[in-house]
């Protein structure tokens, strides 16, 4: 087994929240205004054997990061293939059509850079009631560590941190998926076909959000939503499936407090659309999160 230890590594780079781009911003500024312009190398794992031999491994890799020498994964089999972040940026204007049709938003990485992510802003809105107006946006996710897959897709959630992260892969649509291999790059120029489904996804959605406005919902059933929404792993679900919930952390059910009192007291929810609706907790466990990223990073 391969032990990793990033404390020995140049100065660790961990971003828990992203970069709001600058105005403008071409796709090699963005990359550098978010410090994604690194380089990611991947590299036989050695296996040291008590006689003093190093194995050079044929099917067992790790990737790490030229400028830090941090080690983004461990574990990576032989087809994996590194997309570096210039690249996937560089794909990424072309699916968006470049900037004359998108405008850079946030980017960033998680970590010490495994996970890296980018957003834009698309023109048009989501139109929720008379007034209320939602943002498009589509993203690229990728990673580095041998896991998970390379996701763009479109999504009304502004991605900042790993919550809203998270929350944008739970609530994309036409998401395209390609795995991190040697016909990766190619697939991937094939991706703009999803931008063309913006229009149709803009429609979906506004039916669907203005459906929400109009469910009502109590206020113990919009506690139970942020709860089931801010689970932050699998035993928390446990507790709260089988009623444990005097064994949930304290740091848990502060998040779901902050959440819960925002849900009932900000202005934003108190418009025909929120105030005790599902859109209501729909949207405040949505800026909730932001809002909680930015203040524990």
């Amino acid at each position: 087994m391969t032990t990793i230890n990033n404390s020995l590594v140049k100065p660790k780079v961990w971003n828990v929240i992203g970069t709001t781009i600058s105005n403008n911003a071409t796709s090699a500024e963005a990359i550098q205004e978010a410090g994604l312009d690194f380089e990611v190398v991947k590299h036989p794992n050695t296996h040291s054997l008590p006689s003093g031999i190093n194995v050079i491994s044929d099917n067992s890799y790790f990737t790490y990061r030229t400028d830090t020498e941090a080690i983004l994964g461990d574990k990576i089999g032989s087809d994996y293939a590194v997309i570096q972040n210039t690249k996937a940026f560089d794909i990424f204007d072309g699916i968006a059509g470049g900037k004359n049709l998108i405008k850079y938003e946030t980017a960033g990485a998680l970590g010490y850079g495994e996970t890296i992510f980018v957003t834009a802003k698309l023109p048009g809105h989501i139109r929720v009631g008379r007034e209320d107006l939602i943002d498009n946006y589509l993203f690229l996710t990728s990673t580095h560590n041998g896991t998970g897959c390379i996701t763009i897709a479109f999504t009304p959630v502004r991605i900042w941190c790993s919550n809203t992260l998270n929350a944008a892969l739970r609530n994309c649509s036409n998401a395209v998926y390609i795995r991190h291999t040697a016909s990766a790059e190619e697939k991937l120029k094939s991706a703009h076909k999803i931008l063309g489904l913006s229009d149709q996804l803009t429609v979906e959605l506004e039916a669907i959000f203005n459906r929400w406005a109009r469910i009502k919902i109590t206020d113990p059933h919009v506690k139970r939503l942020i709860q089931l929404a801010m689970i932050p792993n699998k035993e928390t679900y446990q507790k709260l499936k089988t009623g444990r919930e005097a064994e949930l952390s304290s740091h848990y059910n502060n998040m779901v407090s902050s959440v819960f009192d925002y849900a009932m007291t900000a202005n934003s929810q108190q418009e025909l659309t929120t105030k005790g609706t599902l859109f209501g907790a729909y949207n405040s466990i949505i800026m909730k999160s932001k809002r909680l990223c930015k203040a524990t990073s």
